[in-house]
This record gives structure tokens, C-alpha cells and sequence, in this order.
């Protein structure tokens, strides 16, 4: 009986060595596993289990690099899901990114070369502006005395800034003040509109000109004064004037009248004042 209880012990305890036995095999073919599995991490990261190794320092615990990799791993935890497609919608709006850099950077040329532009025409336009300004004033101031018979008159800007300011007319008739052109009469604002007119047609004559019934606010001796000019400017200009008085009819070259024989109709006469003269001479 204490044979078969001793064997009875025996065979317990080679079952529990056959079992301890079988959980060692177990364990290092779990730790083969996750060794092969290490090793292949470090292939594809282009290292070596034995460089790895080389690089821990001496004094290396194993507990505190598990600890670093928990923390590493929480981290990554905490960052969600990871979107695959995040890489190309990256790469789609880096091109796009490049492609608004490009053309911001071409409004920016192109509004560098209008501002340039506007510059220049600006110094262009203030340049011009003067040297008319100033040649339309001196023929104001030239034949101003022809028309009035005396006096003077100028042209003066309203502002500083050439591009923005206003003109205004400054005229003194014979025995008046110098004052602006909204204070003269009605014939001394015609005779002077009609000396500026005429000195910017001076600076640059047109082909012709048409003056309707321009004499009409004028007493006998201004609207000699006036026909006279436009007699001494017809050399460069052609004039055409509307007018009812005998004055300024006399002064022109070739005379074209209407009439109304019948009601309602109409009829043209033309007659050459030279011409008439000689008849009347005759």
C-alpha cells in the first residue's frame, strides 16, 4: 500500500512537470513569435536587432522604457482614427496652395505695373494740363483787351492738385473791377466766353466752328469788336454764325439767309457780300 501511495506521488508530480514542461514550450514559442515579429519591425525600418542593442544605453531598464512606450502609445491613442486619405487631400491642396501662391503673386505684378502706369499718366496729365493751362491763359490775356477794348482777364485753378482743381475766370472789363465771370453782365460773359474760345481754338484750331446768335446780348460797338475777331480768326478757322444783326451780316464773306415767301415754306438766299459791294459801288 505505501508503494502504490508513493507511486500515486510520483506520477502527480510528473504531471505537474509535464505541465510546467508544456507552459515553458508555450511561453517561448509565444517569445519566438514576438522576437521573429521584432526582428521583421526592424528590417523594415532598415535595423538590425544587434544595432539596437548597441545604441541602449548601459544603465537601460526595461521598466522605464515600457513606461515611455505606454505614454507614446496613449498619446497615439488620443489622436483617433487615422484618415487615410488625409496624405493625398494634403497633396491636393499643397498643389492648390502652389497654384494661388502663383497667381497672387501675378495680381501683384499686374497691380504694381497699373499703379506704375497710373503714375505715369498722372505726370503725363499734370504736365499737359500745365503747359495748356498756361498757353490757354495767355491768349485770354491776348485777345480779352481785343474784344472788350481794354481790361484784362486770367484764368485761376480753385485748388492745389491740378488733376481735381477747378477754373475759374477772372475778368475786369474797362472801368470795372477784377472780378469772377458771375458777376459780369450777360454781354460782358459773352464777349468774355467768346475771347476764351477763341484762345483755345488758337492753341488748337478745328476745322470749323458754329456760333449761334452769340451777338445777341451785344450793343452795336461790341459786336464790331467781335465779328472783327472772327474775321481775323477766319484764316485759321472756318466759322459759321447765326446772327440778325446788320454788323456782324457785313463782316461775313459769304451770307446765306432764309426766308418765308409762303406760309409754311421756306427759302434759302444766298449772296456773296463781296460780290454785293462791287454791284453797289456799280
Amino acid at each position: 500500500r505505501q508503494f502504490e501511495k508513493d507511486r500515486a506521488v510520483a506520477e502527480k508530480a510528473g504531471l505537474d512537470l509535464r505541465t510546467k514542461l508544456e507552459q515553458v514550450r508555450m511561453e517561448t514559442q509565444s517569445l519566438e513569435i514576438r522576437r521573429n515579429s521584432i526582428v521583421e519591425q526592424l528590417v523594415e525600418d532598415d535595423l538590425t536587432l544587434e544595432s539596437v542593442l548597441e545604441s541602449l544605453p548601459e544603465d537601460a531598464d526595461i521598466q522605464v522604457w515600457s513606461e515611455e512606450l505606454e505614454r507614446i502609445a496613449d498619446r497615439i491613442r488620443r489622436l483617433g482614427a487615422i484618415n487615410l486619405a488625409a496624405i493625398d487631400e494634403y497633396k491636393i491642396q499643397s498643389e492648390r496652395k502652389v497654384y494661388l501662391d502663383a497667381q497672387h503673386e501675378d495680381l501683384e505684378k499686374a497691380l504694381e505695373t497699373l499703379e506704375n502706369a497710373i503714375h505715369k499718366i498722372d505726370r503725363e496729365t499734370r504736365t499737359r494740363f500745365k503747359e495748356t493751362f498756361d498757353k490757354v491763359n495767355s491768349g485770354l490775356a491776348e485777345l480779352f483787351p481785343k474784344v472788350f477794348g481794354g481790361g484784362h482777364a486770367s484764368l485761376e485753378l480753385t485748388g492745389d492738385d491740378l488733376l481735381s482743381a477747378g477754373v475759374s475766370i477772372m475778368a475786369s472789363p474797362p472801368g470795372k473791377k477784377n472780378s469772377t465771370i458771375h458777376l459780369l453782365s450777360g454781354g460782358e460773359k459773352a464777349l468774355t466766353a467768346i475771347a476764351l474760345v477763341f484762345s483755345i481754338f488758337q492753341l488748337n484750331p478745328a476745322p470749323f466752328c458754329m456760333l449761334d446768335e452769340v451777338d445777341a446780348p451785344l450793343d452795336d460797338a461790341n459786336v464790331g469788336r467781335y465779328a472783327r475777331l472772327v474775321k481775323a480768326m477766319s484764316e485759321k478757322v472756318q466759322f459759321i454764325y447765326i446772327t440778325h444783326n446788320k454788323i456782324a451780316m457785313e463782316k461775313a464773306d459769304q451770307l446765306m439767309g432764309v426766308t418765308m415767301h409762303e406760309p409754311g415754306v421756306s427759302r434759302l438766299v444766298s449772296v456773296d457780300i463781296e460780290e454785293a459791294a462791287k454791284m453797289v459801288e456799280a
